[in-house]
């Protein structure tokens, strides 16, 4: 399956920035499961430098630098992305057992496993926590699978939490969350992170896209898609296995990925420094993702 994703981001600053340095996580990454085949990202008014890279954790990184006076900033990225769109539910019931996972993870020396424990750590904005062990653990039986404990969570999250835009920012505690049992997609995923974490399991925050598709009869909106928040778990067998609490469900063909990070702060969309500007500026966002139609694909 093939998509079409456009990302735009806009800022409106009270009063003139006369130069600024920026960051932005708009690239959708390669993985097991996507490729993205191009990309384009413009700012409007002119960078005076542009440069992308590859980050410490292997995502796009798209950097500029504008240094000339404007109270307006643009960034849109375009982009087409393949995934594979073989969704198929794998038996919870097989696989490592949670019990096995924790000693491989523990004890095992091979590079991947090496690797994955920096992702059992704490990070700036999930610290593991009694309180996030305490919720988990009725989810984890040594006995079952790794899969099935992790799809349990998912589950719970589901059902104990609200989808509430209105209660969270960026900066709210995770234990305010938690203790509320609110929030949105980054909140969920944050929660998540931090009870796989809590449990022994190394865990990452993951940022991107999902296709949100219209009623039946009704048109879908242009720009009316948005950013999202999963996560991903280590699987000693499986590699990185990736569940999206905010939909219950694993993350399938629907979900593009831009970034994988400890938190939200590694893979933020847009970061940087910026002299002047003044107070609150006006930040509005626009995605749309678009399935590229049979004749679209035998044209390309």
């Amino acid at each position: 399956m093939r998509f079409r994703v456009r990302h735009i981001t806009h800022y409106k600053y009270s009063a003139r920035v006369s130069h600024c340095y920026n960051v932005a996580n708009v690239v959708p990454r390669d993985t097991d499961r996507q490729r993205c085949l191009k990309n384009r990202v413009t700012v409007s008014p002119t960078p005076s430098v542009t440069h992308k890279r590859n980050d410490y954790f292997g995502n796009k990184a798209f950097h500029f630098e504008i240094q000339k006076p404007h109270t307006e900033l643009v960034i849109t990225a375009d982009s087409e992305v393949q995934i594979d769109d073989r969704d198929r539910e794998l038996d919870l019931d097989l696989g490592v057992s949670y019990g096995r996972a924790l000693e491989i993870v523990a004890g095992n020396s091979t590079r991947a496993t090496m690797e994955s424990r920096e992702f059992l750590l704490n990070s700036p904005m999930i610290e593991s926590s009694a309180a996030l062990a305490d919720y988990a653990r009725p989810s984890f039986r040594r006995d079952n699978s790794l899969k099935a404990c992790v799809s349990n969570l998912t589950t719970r999250i589901f059902d104990d939490f609200a989808y509430d835009p209105g209660f969270t920012t960026i900066a709210t505690p995770l234990e305010d969350v938690l203790a509320h049992k609110r929030g949105v997609c980054q909140d969920f995923a944050h929660l998540q992170v931090g009870c796989l974490r809590a449990m022994g399991i190394p865990a990452k925050y993951v940022s991107g896209y999902i296709e949100t598709l219209p009623k039946p009869g009704e048109k879908k909106l242009v720009g009316a898609d948005a950013t999202h928040a999963w996560v991903a778990y280590f699987c000693p067998e499986e590699g990185w296995v990736e569940f999206d609490p905010t939909n219950n469900t694993l993350a399938r063909s629907q979900h593009i990925v831009t970034a994988f990070g400890r938190d939200y702060l590694d893979v933020t969309p847009v970061k940087g420094v910026i002299f002047g500007g003044g107070a609150a500026p006006i930040l509005s966002v626009s995605v749309d993702v678009s399935r590229l139609a049979e004749n679209e694909l035998a044209g390309a």
